[in-house]
This record gives structure tokens, sequence and C-alpha cells, in this order.
């Protein structure tokens, strides 16, 4: 009989050649700690760099020791994608995602597990607080944060501190059905399957934890951009949910 599988995380990877590998070591780290049975996903999402080659690279390097599987996107699908194909090919009773510039660090993973599998709770995802620094990058970024998330509760009455934090986890069995109803791709994904969490009745647990962007990493986010498309998304997707609120929950009660 297959020995059972706890936790299967999802690592989307998008141009992150430069510290992939190390940020592999430091999960295992982590989670060679546990008693936790565990599965890597990689999801490579077509980027311009050497990422897939370093995911090969630990593939072979770690084949023997460690549970490893592998998605290739022949063009590039989004976030929201990856981790939905992530998802799907997952084994273990808990699955989540975490970024892997490892901006939230691993530790807080096993913290997270616990809340699903001890405490009870359905899903368990970080609440972000920023590590202050005075550089004009780090405050546009706070700023833009905090007043996303303050558009999001006034628009969506959803009450989540942090819907768009790329660190959550949940029971497996539980968010397989939502995956399958979610239409956003990208980014804006970590805010729909949030909402339909809470749609659907789960328990949601919101875990402090500290955000501190490495300073050896360019970002290849378009800040502006990507704030005007949250907004965007946001605004399309409450429109959404009003035209299509019996529909929506017909989904959920079926």
């Amino acid at each position: 009989m297959p020995e059972k599988i706890d936790l299967s995380l999802i690592l989307a990877c998008y141009n992150d050649a430069e510290y992939l590998e190390e940020s592999v070591k430091e999960i295992f780290k982590i989670l060679d700690m546990t008693r936790l049975n565990y599965e890597i996903i990689f999801v490579y999402d077509c980027g311009t760099d050497d990422t897939l080659s370093v995911i090969n690279k630990i593939e072979d390097k770690y084949k023997d020791i460690k549970r490893i599987k592998k998605i290739v996107h022949l063009k590039n699908e989004g976030r929201g994608k990856s981790v939905r194909d992530g998802i799907k090919i997952s084994e273990g009773d808990v699955v989540g995602y975490i970024d892997v510039d490892l901006d939230v660090h691993p530790r807080h993973i096993p913290y997270m597990v616990s809340t699903i599998v001890n405490d009870g709770y359905d899903v368990a995802t970080a609440f972000r607080y920023y590590k202050v620094t005075l550089s004009p990058l780090f405050m546009l970024r706070h700023i833009l944060s905090h007043g996303y998330r303050f558009i999001s509760r006034a628009l969506l009455h959803e009450g989540l501190k942090d819907s768009e934090s790329g660190y959550k986890f949940f029971k497996r069995d539980k968010v397989l059905p939502l995956i399958n109803i979610s239409r956003y791709d990208g980014w804006f994904w970590d805010t729909e399957i949030m909402m339909y969490c809470l749609y659907s009745g789960l328990k949601v647990k919101e875990i402090p934890c500290v955000f501190e962007r490495r300073g050896d990493k360019k970002s290849s986010v378009r800040i502006i951009d990507t704030v005007i498309g949250y907004l965007v998304d946001l605004i399309q997707f409450k429109i959404y949910l009003l035209k299509r609120k019996e529909e929506v929950s017909g989904k959920f009660k079926g």
C-alpha cells in the first residue's frame, strides 16, 4: 500500500533560476525537521531564463530521496492556472503553495499544516505584514497593497485581511471542487479562490507572517499595471457575482 502523503507543496516557477535551488534547499530544511510525509510539485510556467534547467537539476539530484513531480507549461499560463494544475495532481491530505522567492519564509509551513490537521480549519493563509524599509519602492508597494485590501473588502464584503497572499494551504478534498469553477488564470486567482472558500462555508484562518522582500531579486512585476489589472478584475468579479449569485451558490450546494 502506497505511503500516505501529508502535504503536497506546489512551487509555481517563472523566471526564478537565480534563487530557485537555494529556496528549495531551505524548504527541504524546514520540512525535514517535521514528521510530515511530503511531495514537491514544480509547475514551470514557460519563462525566459534557465528555470526549467534548474528544476530538472533538482529533480535529478533528489529523485531517489524526495517525492518530486513536475508540470511543464508550453506557454505562459499564469500563476492561478499553475497552482490549479498542481492541485489537480497532488496527493496530500493538505495541499498548499508558496512563492518561491521566499519573501514569506517557509518556517511558517508546519504551523499552516497543523492549523488544518489539528485545529479543524479548512484553509490556512498568510496575512502578510511588512518589514519596514524607507525605500520609495517599498513604500509604494505598501501603500498599493493596503489600498487593494481596503477596496477588496469594501466590494466583496469578505472580511479577509490579505486575500491576495501567495502563501495558502487547503484541505485537498475541500478545495478540489472550488478550483473546478474558478475562472482566473493570473494573480487575481488568489482573491477569487478565497471568496469561493468563504462562500462555500469553509473555515479559514489567517496567520500573521513577516513579508521581507529579497534584496537580490529583480521583480518582474510592473507595479502600476498589476494594480490596475487587479482593480479591473476585482470590479468584473463583483459584477459576475451579482449577475450569477444563484448560479454560483448552486455550484457550491451541488
